[in-house]
C-alpha cells in the first residue's frame, strides 16, 4: 500500500522582501504539514495569515526561502509534480465569447486532450457539474455561480488526483454554495483528494475530513474536525422515553427506570468558534 501522502510540506519559511523600505515581510514561518490521498482538508485563517502564499508554493508557483514541499512525493519545484494537480483560483478568468462547452475543450487541448476522448469529457463534466443545459451558452451570460461550477469542470479536465480550490464559493449565492458544496462531496466519493480554503467556516466542517488553521504564517491548530471541536471533559447522552427525575442521576438510574441510552459523545464547537479561540492571541 502506498502512503505517500498527496501534499507534504516540512519547515516552510517564506520571506518576501520590500526593498524601497528596507524591510521584509514573513508570510511563511516553520509550516509543516501532511495531506493524506483522498482527503478532503481546509486550509483556514484570516487575511495575511499566508494560505495563498501556502498554495503558490505547493503549486510551484512561487519560491519559498527555506523548506520543502511534494506533491505525491515529486517536489513542487519539478514539472511533473503538476500533471496531477487541477486548480482553480479565487477569481478565475475565462474568455467571455466561449461557450461553456467551448471553455472545457480549450483547457483540455491544453492538457493535451483531443478528438473523440476531448467530447466526450466535455459532456461528462458539464453533467457533472450540472451545466449540461448550459454547455452552449456564452460565459458572459453565466451567474458567479455558474463560472465556479466551470471552473470546476476545468480543473477536473485532465481527471487530475489532486485538487486545490481557492475560496471556491467567493461571491456565489447560497444555492450556488450548496451546488459547489454537493459538488466536491461527490468528487471526495471519488477518491480526489482536495485542498481547499474557504471562509464559510459552516461549509468547511460540512465536507472536510480535517483543518488547518493559520494565523500570522503559523500553523497554530491543525487536526480532524471531530478532535479538534470536541470539547473536553462533557459527554452527551442522548435518552429514549426517559422521564424528568431521571436527569438529575442519569447514570446511575437510567436502566432501573427503563431508559435505553442510544448513543455517548462529545458536544461539538462549531468551527467558527474553534477558528476564533485559535486566532485571536496569535502573536
Amino acid at each position: 500500500m502506498n502512503d505517500t501522502p498527496a501534499v507534504r510540506i516540512r519547515d516552510l519559511e517564506k520571506v518576501f522582501p520590500v526593498p524601497l523600505r528596507r524591510r521584509q515581510v514573513v508570510a511563511l514561518r516553520g509550516l509543516s504539514l501532511d495531506i493524506p490521498a483522498g482527503h478532503v482538508y481546509g486550509l483556514l485563517g484570516p487575511n495575511g495569515a499566508g494560505k495563498s502564499t501556502t498554495l503558490k508554493i505547493i503549486l510551484g508557483l512561487v519560491t519559498p526561502t527555506s523548506g520543502t514541499s511534494e506533491i505525491f512525493g515529486i517536489p513542487s519545484s519539478q514539472v511533473a509534480s503538476r500533471t496531477e494537480v487541477g486548480f482553480l483560483p479565487e477569481n478565475p478568468y475565462f474568455y467571455k465569447f466561449l461557450t461553456g462547452a467551448e471553455t472545457i475543450a480549450f483547457y483540455g487541448k491544453l492538457c493535451g486532450l483531443g478528438g473523440r476522448k476531448l467530447q466526450d469529457r466535455v459532456k461528462e463534466l458539464l453533467e457533472i457539474v450540472g451545466l449540461t443545459e448550459a454547455g452552449d451558452r456564452r460565459i458572459s451570460g453565466y451567474s458567479k455561480g455558474m463560472l465556479q461550477r466551470i471552473g470546476l469542470a476545468q480543473a477536473l479536465v485532465h481527471d487530475p488526483r489532486l485538487l486545490i480550490l481557492d475560496e471556491p464559493t467567493a461571491g456565489v449565492d447560497p444555492a450556488g454554495s450548496r451546488q459547489i458544496r454537493d459538488l466536491i462531496l461527490q468528487l471526495k466519493a471519488r477518491g480526489k483528494t482536495i485542498l481547499l480554503t474557504s471562509h464559510l467556516l459552516e461549509q468547511v466542517q460540512e465536507v472536510c475530513d480535517s483543518v488547518g488553521i493559520m494565523a500570522k504564517g503559523h500553523l497554530v491548530r491543525e487536526g480532524s474536525l471531530d478532535l479538534l471541536t470536541g470539547i473536553t471533559g462533557q459527554t452527551e447522552y442522548l435518552i429514549e422515553n426517559a422521564r424528568p427525575e431521571l436527569q438529575a442521576e442519569i447514570a446511575k438510574l437510567a436502566a432501573a427506570h427503563g431508559a435505553k441510552l442510544l448513543s455517548t459523545k462529545q458536544p461539538q464547537l462549531d468551527l467558527e468558534t474553534l477558528f476564533l479561540k485559535a486566532t485571536e492571541r496569535t502573536e
